[in-house]
């Protein structure tokens, strides 16, 4: 690509995943982080960002308002009120799309309400994949079948190479990671000895905060877990069968996070004789501060996470990680410079007290080279614009050919792959 088409502003419209509002402050949203992460890192490189979402949203570029209000949740059995929030957010989505300025629209989702002409934007179309093959419209043995129904101005994007995969036999498929914005995470320079072990995401077996538990009953290390318990029976279950060793359970998200966050929130809680405690859903500003004092954050997953926004929020507050050696995290976690990644609970075990090995401008320094904002905005830029070059120099002009489907996908679900949270 030339110096000059690498600098071309482009108007980006992005459709947004409507569970949760767009925003920065969020608790438990990864898929919204990071479509608020791109359009900031869009706007920062000098794109017109449009961000198609609800009207609670607060997003860096601009916001145009599809429904007034998100769902609020993740799980969802796909009433027909709730189908229909869908189809008027996608509708004006698109009605936005042929307005004659976008250049290129960035879908995060709607596979479904894609395929059976729903939303058919004569456009090219970006398509991230923020979910495992197995949990999206595309099994492997579909690729064929949807390499010819697809438009020819449609690519699609890996979260890692582990997820991509997972999608062998897919066309127009490159990997770009996540990125979030450094300085927006607080930093320290030494490990904070004699502190916790901390880990935080969505509470289900795969997460494996039972296997967290049994590293710190092992070291005798303090555990601080968080995380939200969605209302799935799979789930509730789970926390169920934590709670005989979790020691207290504490609401701590009322509490604004301010300068003596620490000394109000943090300290007591410290310094309490209590081993293993549970906080619940913690706010963006919230977790900053939990990443920040703790000796390491684990993440001890069950299954081949295709991402894994944790790792690289903890290694930007310089705090190592210590991780399973399952789905992306190899290429995320540098094994004895970040944190270490292993293949047995032994092993975590084992690591923990090599923890004061890790320097944790290492851990920020791999973040900032590797996984920053602008590292992924600029990828995505020069998708767009080659992706952009090959439509506007190819003789098909006009709407894209997926009315050739001979059989219509599955009917739009709520809970389907827009929807669905890792």
């Amino acid at each position: 690509m030339t110096t000059k088409a690498k600098h071309k502003k482009l108007t980006v419209l992005q459709v947004a995943t409507i569970n949760k509002p767009i925003k920065p402050d969020l608790g438990y949203g990864p898929i919204e982080t990071v479509i608020y992460n791109i359009d900031k890192g869009l706007r920062s490189l000098g794109h017109r960002s449009i961000v198609a979402c609800s009207a609670d949203s607060c997003v860096t570029g601009e916001q145009h308002v599809t429904v007034q209000r998100s769902l609020g949740d993740y799980v969802r059995e796909g009433t027909q009120e709730q189908k229909k929030i869908v189809k008027t957010h996608l509708s004006r989505a698109l009605k936005r799309a042929k307005m004659g300025d976008i250049d290129v629209i960035h879908m995060h989702g709607w596979l479904d309400y894609i395929y059976d002409g729903i939303f058919s934007p004569p456009l090219p179309i970006v398509m991230t994949l923020h979910v495992p093959a197995n949990d999206s419209l595309i099994k492997k043995d579909h690729c064929q079948r949807f390499n010819t129904m697809q438009n020819p101005y449609m690519h699609f994007v890996a979260i890692s190479e582990y997820q991509k995969q997972q999608y062998n036999g897919l066309m127009n498929i490159k990997t770009i990671h996540h990125g979030i914005e450094i300085r927006d995470w607080h930093f320290k320079e030494q490990p904070v000895k004699g502190s916790y072990l901390f880990t935080i995401g969505r509470i289900t077996q795969v997460k494996g905060q039972d296997k967290a538990i049994e590293v710190a009953k092992k070291t005798g290390f303090k555990l601080i877990i968080a995380g939200c318990v969605q209302n799935k029976f799979a789930d509730q279950e789970f926390f169920e069968s934590l709670k005989g060793s979790i020691d207290l359970f504490v609401d701590i998200g009322k509490h604004r996070v301010d300068k003596d966050y620490y000394e109000k929130v943090m300290k007591p809680l410290l310094d309490c004789d209590k081993q293993i405690i549970y906080l619940g859903e913690l706010s963006s500003e919230q977790k900053k501060q939990w990443y920040l004092h703790a000796w390491a954050t684990l993440f001890p997953i069950q299954w081949g996470e295709p991402f894994g926004l944790v790792l690289i929020e903890s290694m930007a507050c310089g705090t190592p990680v210590l991780a399973f050696k399952e789905g992306a995290v190899p290429e995320i976690v540098v094994d004895g410079k970040t944190g270490f990644v292993m293949n047995s609970l032994d092993g975590m075990i084992g690591a923990v007290d090599r923890i004061n090995s890790i320097d944790p401008r290492e851990c920020q320094r791999h973040v900032q080279n590797h996984f920053s904002i602008t590292s992924m905005a600029q990828k995505y830029s020069e998708l767009y614009q080659q992706i952009l070059d090959k439509y506007k120099t190819s003789v098909n002009f006009g709407r894209l050919p997926i009315d050739n489907i001979s059989k219509p996908l599955p009917p739009g679900n709520i809970a389907s792959e827009g929807n669905y949270y890792a």
